[in-house]
Formats: structure tokens, C-alpha cells, sequence
């Protein structure tokens, strides 16, 4: 009987031996992050939200917008070629949750900050179908008719400055009088607003400007 047929008859061995590789391998794995500064290469122009933003990506998710469409731009030519260039862990940096993933029903939406004015999306999130005849997105009017709750605007980016969010005190203290009196869509449209343009602030190789964009646009 070989040595590793003798393991497999005696579980609880086996079961040890194999917890304590997986251990070692996760050592081997996490420990050396504890010493790196940044786990996350830098990319320009990243920036955390500001509280309008804030308030429409949190409206992006109540309204399961993520069940549709994605944010993650794959390295490959077919995606590159429709989207942009391909998402960096960075533009996703201070999103909880981060909204990459495969479902396309709509269009990936990581590059379209900027793309349109914000009048298209108004009227996109009115009536979709008066912009794309073959849309089976549905409307959303009463986000136009609703004001932005921001009784809790400042508690959210309290929460994010203890889990890391580098808000100031002063961005804090500002954080409610700066959403007061704007709507559901105003948040949601700025939010959208913001997508993708930290990488068209990337510099392009062997320029020095920092404006020297090198993302193209959906």
C-alpha cells in the first residue's frame, strides 16, 4: 500500500495535512500584501465620490440597474473595440459593492461618463424608447419627480471614512447642502456623469500632460 493510499484511509490525517497546505498556501498569498503600500496601482483622476455621485450610485443599485448592465470592460479586442479600454481595479476602488460583472442585456456602461449630455439622459430615463425605438429598458419618470433623501448623506460617508475613504471633515459638513433640493435623477444622471472618466485623464505613453487622455469613448 502506498503512502497515499494509506492517507485516504485515515481521514482525520488527511483532513489535517490538507487544511494545513491550504494554510501555507494562504500565508504564501496574504502575507506579502501586509507589505506592499498599495494592492491597487494608481491611476489619475481617481477620486472618492462626492456626495451627489454617491447618492445616484446607491440609486443605481436600489434600482437594480447592475441586473442589466455591467462595468467591467475585458482586455479583449471584441471588448475594447465596442467599449473602451479594458477597466483597472483603480476606477473601482470606492465601490461598495463594485458593480463589475457579465449580465449585458444593456450595454457595459464603464466609459459612458461623458458620452452624452446630460439632457440625453434625462430624456433616456424617461422614455428609453424614444431614444432606441428596439429598447426593453423600462422608464424610470418618477425619478425626476423625486427629491433626493439626504437625511443620511453625511452618516453614509462617515461609514466610508472609517473603512478607509479619505473624506475630509469639511467635505462632511458639506455633504448635505451640496445634494439639498436635487432629485433622484439629478443624482442618478451624475453619477453616470462620472464613469470612465478618471482613465480619460490617464496620460497617454510619453506625454507629460496628465490631460492626454487614452480611453476613446463608447
Amino acid at each position: 500500500m502506498s503512502f497515499h493510499e494509506g492517507l485516504e484511509r485515515k481521514g482525520l490525517k488527511m483532513a489535517l495535512l490538507a487544511a494545513a497546505v491550504v494554510s501555507v498556501g494562504g500565508l504564501v498569498e496574504i502575507v506579502p500584501l501586509f507589505f506592499l503600500k498599495d494592492t491597487v496601482p494608481h491611476l489619475e483622476g481617481v477620486r472618492p465620490y462626492p456626495p451627489l455621485q454617491l447618492e445616484g450610485r446607491d440609486i443605481y443599485v436600489r434600482e437594480g440597474c447592475y441586473n442589466c448592465h455591467s462595468q467591467m470592460i475585458r482586455p479583449f479586442r471584441v471588448e475594447t473595440a465596442r467599449y473602451g479600454p479594458y477597466s483597472r481595479a483603480a476606477e473601482s476602488q470606492y465601490d461598495r459593492p463594485f458593480q463589475w460583472g457579465s449580465k449585458r442585456t444593456g450595454p457595459d456602461l464603464a466609459r459612458i461618463g461623458g458620452k452624452y449630455p446630460d439632457g440625453w439622459h434625462v430624456q433616456h430615463m424617461r422614455d428609453p424608447r424614444s431614444i432606441e425605438p428596439n429598447s426593453n429598458m423600462p422608464g424610470y419618470p418618477w425619478l425626476e419627480k423625486t427629491l433626493l433623501d439626504t437625511s443620511k448623506t453625511r452618516a453614509k460617508l462617515i461609514a466610508l471614512r472609517h473603512l478607509g475613504v479619505s473624506y475630509t471633515d469639511e467635505e462632511i459638513a458639506s455633504a448635505e447642502a451640496e445634494v439639498g433640493g436635487k432629485s433622484e435623477l439629478d443624482a442618478l444622471i451624475a453619477y453616470l456623469q462620472g464613469l470612465g472618466t478618471a482613465l480619460k485623464q490617464e496620460p497617454a505613453p510619453g506625454s507629460e500632460h496628465a490631460g492626454a487622455g487614452t480611453g476613446g469613448e463608447l
